[in-house]
């Protein structure tokens, strides 16, 4: 594997383990364990196309990550205005 894609994927890791922490099923006991069987399960490609797959995939999953804590986000502002009307 090339520097480069060590550093996509290492990068990768640790964007996904910092959107982790604000997960709602919790960080230490479902989302972490996961994150790292994942990226255990994926340890022994080798061809380029296949690991270029996977970073696809794990950036699919930070762009999902993101999405759900901006509507997380919304709702609670939502709720904390409207909720107050008669």
């Amino acid at each position: 594997m090339s520097n480069q894609l060590k550093y996509q994927v290492r990068d990768l890791y640790k964007k996904l383990l910092y959107l982790g922490r604000e997960y709602p099923l919790g960080y230490e006991n479902f989302f972490r364990p996961r994150l790292k069987a994942a990226f255990v399960k994926n340890r022994d490609l080798k061809d380029h196309d296949e690991i270029k797959k996977a970073i696809d995939r794990g950036e699919y999953v930070v762009k999902e990550l993101e999405a759900l804590y901006y509507l997380r986000k919304y709702r609670s502002l939502k709720r904390s205005y409207y909720n107050q009307l008669p």
